[in-house]
Parts: C-alpha cells; structure tokens; sequence
C-alpha cells in the first residue's frame, strides 16, 4: 500500500474539523497547530550518521511543518526507543543543542525499550501558535512559485555521508536541517499556498498543485543550486531539503529572499521546461512512502 492509498483510507474514517481532511502536514486544535514527524534508522538517517545530528534533524524537520505554517514554536513531545547508552547520551547532547538554537522547550514524551538489533524509530510531536498561513490548496492561477534557498543541498549531503568525504556546508545541509521559522512568519499574511520541501520540489510542487486544482509548470533552468550541486533535474527530486515552497501572486514584493522558479495555471499535472523547451518528467518525481 503506498502513502497515497493509506491516506486515503485514513479519510474514510472520522475526523476532527481541524485535522482539515489530512490534505495537510498540520492540524489545528483550539489555538494550537500540530504536526508530527517519524524519523527511522536506514531510510530517513544513516545508522552512521552522528546522535547528536539525528536529534537536531529529528527535531528540524518537525519544526519545518511549523515554519510551513508561519506559526511560532510552543514546544515538542519526544517518544524515545532506548538502546545503547553511548549512542542515547549523545543523542542528548544534540537534543539539548537544537532546543536551545531553535528555541524550542520541551513538554514531554514517552520512552520504550528497542529490541536488539532493531532499527531506531524516533518520533517528535511539535506544537505552534498564531500560524496565519493559509494551507497548501491555496495557490491561484497565475500565482508564482518560490522556493527559499538552494534546493538538492541535502541529497548531495547524503552521498557525501554515504562516501566519507564531500564538502562539510553540503553534509550539515542533510544532516542539520534549519527549518525557516522567520521567514515562515514573514510571508504566511501575503501567500496564497505554503508547505515544507521534504520530499522533493517536483513531488511537493505537484502536491501543491493537485490540492489546489490546478497545472503546474516548473523551470528547471531557474531551479536555485547551492555551489557543488550542478544537476537541476537530481535537485528537484531530491529530499530532505526543509525550504519553503509558496504560491504569491507575481508582481507580490517578497519580504524574504527566495527564487520562481514556476507557474500555476488553470488545467492539472506538472510541466517541466529547460532552456524554453519541454522536457519529459523523470520516473519519480520525488521520495514517496510505500515505495521500494
């Protein structure tokens, strides 16, 4: 069953208004937004990669949805597999070092006992206030489309992990994540459309675009690459980037810095163009759960 198929089960059975049909990384309870984020040993970080970077990305990612949302952080609830001591002491080591950076208390949580052997499995629950941005369905034709940042940093941190050796501004970029907090708050009252780039910006633009009704075109030409990153194609299906991704009208005076990189337009699908030439998508469009 893949992601898609799940979630649409998930839709059949009773919700809560603000769960907003789970078309959504966030819901909302009285004046709270609330997302959740499941980090896994072997797909989401390498079982080599250092504790205290799981902690700051397990973190990062989960106050990304909140960034995504304008919202302020309130706070997270950690449920916590315990393991190996050496490998859980400089987990909160990193734990403490990206609460501290990112301003972000903690609540809570749970703590289980991992069977030997067994891959780590390591959720955050995060908790906003005043999130004034409208959800991901919000695009409108003729809207731009932005990123913040640089896009495909990650993925070429990964390789560079995988490899033992690459440059370290491209490794921390996979490994530490800094979710966009400011400028979430700077751009969710002037939007129309905002989510997270996790899974790549060809499927999250695609995701955009369907939960809005509309066509999609994206150049790649125009897809911002950080210096070592030279393929715009691998970028752009690349994940784990944690920019924004946003729908503004076109003549909108940005508060932030941040790159078009496409159109909305009435119809459904995504376009590519390179060079003002159409080229075909690639196989996958991006990461996808369920999917081997």
């Amino acid at each position: 069953m893949t992601e898609a198929d799940f979630l649409a089960r998930l839709r059949t059975l009773p919700l809560h208004p603000g769960a907003g049909g789970l078309t959504d990384d966030t819901a909302t309870l009285a004046a709270l937004t609330i997302t959740t984020d499941t980090l896994v040993e072997g797909i989401h970080f390498l079982p080599t990669d250092p504790p205290q970077d799981v902690a700051w990305k397990l973190v990062a990612t989960n106050l990304s949805d909140l960034a995504a949302k304008g919202a302020h952080v309130e706070g997270i609830l950690l449920n916590y597999p315990l393991s190996d001591e050496t490998w859980d002491a400089a987990f909160l080591d990193g734990l403490a070092d990206v609460l501290a950076e990112l301003d972000c208390p903690l609540l809570g949580g749970d703590t289980v006992t991992l069977p030997a052997n067994a891959p780590r499995i390591l959720t955050v629950t995060a908790f906003g206030r005043d999130a004034p941005a409208p959800p991901r369905s919000g695009a409108k034709a003729g809207d731009a489309l932005y990123v913040t940042g640089t896009i495909g940093d990650a993925g070429a941190g990964l390789a560079i992990a995988r490899a033992g050796t690459g440059d370290p501004a491209l490794l921390a970029r996979y490994r530490r994540p800094v979710p966009r907090l400011a400028e979430g708050r700077a751009l969710a009252p002037q939007v129309n459309a905002m989510m997270d780039l996790s899974d790549g910006l060809l499927i999250d633009a695609s995701r955009m675009a369907a939960a809005s009704g509309l066509a999609v075109t994206i150049d790649l030409a125009a897809v911002p690459l950080a210096p070592g990153v030279t393929d715009p194609l691998a970028a752009a299906t690349a994940g784990d980037d944690y920019e924004l991704l946003f729908a503004a009208a076109a003549d909108l005076k940005l508060p932030v810095a941040a790159t078009r990189v496409g159109t909305f337009t009435p119809g459904t699908g995504l376009t590519l163009t390179q060079d003002n030439r159409m080229i075909p998508l690639p196989a996958s469009l991006g990461y996808q759960h369920g999917l081997r």
